[in-house]
């Protein structure tokens, strides 16, 4: 099977991400910079390779101070750990027709976790101009306090200002690199 190298389509992709505030509401944010790149079939994405990785000082929920907050020590200490970074172990169909799972190694500070990413595939076509492009969303979610990020303060009333799971969301494009 002959394999390709796709890079992100920075114009049409976002990664993002959401949370429980106060255990009543959610606070949604995103990176500003992050970046994916691909090798594998031009078809079929089955045993291939990704690498993604989010610049923690891109951070961006709407709020200067909470995004402050995020890139401390307490949260995300980006003076020391500057990028989370995700490396796939694999890439296999899912349940799902058409659907995928990445696997692999998560990386937020200095704890890697492995995990397993569903992937659901928008499809491949040709643009306009002549560039292969194939299209991935996702939808999951990981535990903030499994990767050391466990500052959070109690309510008066019960519970805690910020919640434990983190939703993960991700609308991908890549374009298929020329052959060298």
């Amino acid at each position: 099977m002959a394999t390709a190298k796709w890079v992100l389509d920075n114009a049409h992709s976002e990664l993002g991400f959401k949370v429980k505030h106060l255990m009543i509401s959610t606070v949604t944010g995103k990176f500003g910079k992050f970046d994916v790149q691909l090798e594998a079939g031009k078809e079929d994405f089955t045993d291939g390779k990704v690498v993604l990785t989010a610049a923690i000082g891109s951070i961006d929920t709407g709020n200067e101070q909470r995004d402050g907050h995020l890139k401390s020590g307490d949260f995300f200490d980006a003076e020391k750990y500057p990028e989370i970074r995700f490396v796939s172990t694999s890439i296999r169909k899912s349940d799902n027709k058409g659907d995928y799972i990445a696997e692999g190694e998560l990386t937020i500070r200095d704890v890697t976790k492995t995990i397993a990413i569903p992937l659901e595939y928008g499809g491949t076509v040709r643009d306009p101009w002549g560039n292969t492009k194939a299209a991935f969303s996702l939808d999951t979610k990981i535990n903030r306090k499994e990767f050391g990020l466990g500052w959070n303060a109690a309510l008066e009333g019960g519970g805690v200002l910020v919640g434990e799971d983190i939703r993960i969301l991700a609308e991908i494009q890549l374009a298929e690199q020329p052959a060298e």
